[in-house]
């Protein structure tokens, strides 16, 4: 998503509905952001719901393109950590290769408009067998399922800052070059997901 964008109004949903997140979900995020070690990258912090479950011992850098969530997430800044927060777009990430040991993105591969470019650009940045720790919507495997998800995701999208639940996000994941250390599947509330760890594999870097 383009820099200058916004949506303002899920913003201010998505702000209520993360301060009233579930144990289970917040246990999840525990679980998973709990992993990150070195140097950190998070594309799409959001409203910074991850935040609170960061190790204490890593340098962080989170990237956001909506202003009016980073516009919310500094009201949610936990002390005693440093958060090195920009504006940026995971499709081109401002970064050298190989500069980070972890990126985290947790229901944000949903939203982007090419969520394969944006892998290939977080296993850029990525050295070589680095962690990526994530949590996404992915499409049903029953047939109904997704037939379903595929009619409601245009009105899903327009409704929440472009979210497609219907997308083969583990497909894409795995066809960027990563392997899996990690997956879980579960739902969010209606919405097949998975979460877990993913490796970079091998590197076409010289």
């Amino acid at each position: 998503m383009p820099a200058t964008t916004g949506h303002r109004r899920f913003a201010a949903a998505w702000d209520w509905l993360a301060r009233h997140e579930s144990a289970r979900e917040r246990r999840l995020r525990r679980r998973i952001v709990g992993q990150a070690e070195g140097r950190v990258l998070e594309i799409g912090y959001g409203v910074g719901s991850n935040w609170p479950h960061l190790p204490a011992d890593i340098e962080y850098v989170g990237i956001e393109p909506d202003p009016y969530m980073r516009e919310r997430a500094v009201r949610h800044r936990p002390p005693g950590i440093e958060l090195d927060l920009r504006d940026g777009d995971a499709q081109a990430l401002a970064f050298s290769d190989g500069e980070f040991d972890t990126v985290i993105g947790t229901l944000v591969l949903c939203t982007i408009p090419d969520p394969a470019q944006a892998l290939a650009e977080i296993r850029r940045v990525l050295r070589p067998g680095g962690k990526l720790l994530f949590w996404e919507h992915v499409n049903a495997q029953a047939r109904l399922g997704r037939a379903i998800l595929h009619a409601v995701t245009p009105v899903w999208a327009r409704l929440g800052g472009g979210c497609h639940p219907n997308r083969d996000t583990r497909e894409v994941i795995e066809a960027a070059g990563f392997a899996f250390e990690e997956l879980w599947s579960l739902r969010i509330g209606p919405l097949p997901a998975i979460a877990g760890v993913a490796r970079s594999v091998g590197t076409d870097r010289a």
